[in-house]
């Protein structure tokens, strides 16, 4: 008897109607409704029966193959816009001396005992001669650039641009106000021009600026200046779970590590460990 063998129609159409029996499964339609391009995704999405939130939008673009024309649009003039802020920051930072960052939340309330005490530290830094830079925000921002203003020091605010909470207090020098982007550019700001870092309670932006610093010093990619934490009850819980778990039960940081912070309680105190700095190399603010 002459066996028939299967057209690659009937092979197909027994692979198509195949789905969860174990066999492999060549369905060339499966990404046929693909959106290669954003054109495509926005076309697509004006036939879907909810509109899709601004986070989902984000989302799904981000799976969305570019062609070259969209690469050389978008792309491009984001390189261009990053270069801008840099040079920007570059230019009005070169030439403001000495300074340190002070990092904290922007939701702590002029009331509350650490905006009280930042504005404490920032007044103290520049009657010791330095300047202070913030990220031009309300809140601890808001205290540092408050009490380096009632002291005629210099007021230095990196301004972000975000959907909530960020917007520039008044009490930044006219010429020292940088708005940004971009977070990264933002942080190149606070690490290049300063030579020591307050550190008051804040959120995951603090943790974020606050870590930046003391892995440039743990890598050498800058000095070893000085890392202050303010507020005892705030940040020693976290440094207890790191020399518990991230140096003695993993090992992945060094002992010497841990002295790269110091934790204060109080303005005094954080000014100190800067100006012990500054003495043990022979150095002073120059203005």
């Amino acid at each position: 008897m002459t066996k028939l063998r299967k057209t690659s129609k009937t092979k197909l159409h027994e692979e198509a109607v195949n789905t969860g029996s174990g066999q492999t499964i060549l369905n060339p339609h499966v990404n046929k409704d693909k959106a290669t391009s954003i054109t495509d995704l926005r076309e697509s999405g004006e036939s879907t029966a909810a509109p899709a939130s601004e986070e989902e939008k984000r989302i799904r673009q981000a799976f969305v193959d570019k062609d070259w024309n969209e690469i050389k649009i978008a792309d491009s003039w984001q390189i261009f816009k990053v270069m801008s802020e840099f040079v920007e920051g570059f230019e009005k930072l070169s030439k403001i001396g000495p300074c340190v960052s002070i990092f904290g939340s922007a939701r702590t309330k002029s009331s509350h005992k650490y905006y009280l005490m930042a504005e404490e530290i920032a007044a103290k830094l520049v009657r010791h001669g330095y300047g202070v830079i913030t990220g031009g925000g309300p809140g601890i921002m808001e205290a540092g650039n408050k009490g380096a203003h009632s002291e005629g020091g210099k007021s230095v605010g990196l301004n972000i641009q975000l959907p909530f909470e960020q917007f520039n207090n008044i009490y930044i020098d006219s010429d020292k106000l940088i708005n940004f982007d971009y977070f990264f550019v933002r942080k190149v700001m606070f690490v290049k021009y300063a030579q020591g870092f307050i550190g008051m309670p804040g959120g995951f932006g603090t943790l974020d600026e606050v870590f930046e610093a003391i892995t440039l010093i743990q890598t050498k990619k800058i000095g070893a200046f000085p890392i202050v934490l303010v507020g005892r009850s705030y940040w020693e819980g976290l440094f207890h779970w790191i020399e518990s778990v991230m140096l003695n039960e993993e090992s992945n940081i060094n002992p010497e590590d841990l002295d790269l912070v110091h934790i204060v309680d109080n303005a005094s105190e954080a000014v100190k460990i800067i100006d012990d700095f500054y003495s043990k190399y022979l150095l002073s603010p120059n203005f």
